[in-house]
């Protein structure tokens, strides 16, 4: 059992490992618009899951993600290999590729935020005008006794 000052930093490691392999020596065109976003590993350093994002052609077309995991999946012999050689550790660790859904999450929150604001501007037109069901004010007076 390695510490967890050592787990993050070989995990650092290993994401930064990955994304250069895939950005200069890996030559599949599906992996040309991937990010590797985060890495993860086990206490015992066996076995590492590492992050990544896939991005469209352009800014509205959709990734392909079942090609990017099928050429991740191709390529991981190649990227273990660069990551043993580059963190020196004595076990190479497996690796194990996720999608990363963070950005799927956040474009649906701020979905959720936009029609949050268009309901607010929507009640904030209709009290405009609004009138109180009932005396101006509601609250009731203690009565003052004469003397």
């Amino acid at each position: 059992m390695a510490d967890q000052a050592r787990a993050r930093k070989l995990a650092k490691r290993i994401a930064q490992i990955v994304a250069s392999v895939l950005e200069h020596e890996v030559k599949d065109p599906r992996l040309a618009r991937v990010t590797i976003t985060d890495a993860k590993i086990t206490a015992d350093l066996r076995d590492a899951t590492v992050y990544y994002t896939a991005l469209g052609e352009s800014l509205d077309a959709e990734p392909d993600t079942v090609g990017v995991a099928a050429a991740l999946e191709s390529a991981t012999g190649v990227l273990r290999s660069r990551v043993g050689q580059g963190t020196g550790v004595r076990f190479t660790p497996t690796l194990t590729f996720v999608a990363d859904t963070v950005p799927d999450d956040a474009r649906r929150i701020d979905e959720l935020l936009a029609q949050a604001r268009e309901a607010d501007a929507e009640v904030a037109r209709q009290a405009t005008n609004a009138q109180p069901a009932g005396e101006a004010d509601p609250y009731r007076v203690p009565k003052e006794t004469e003397d």
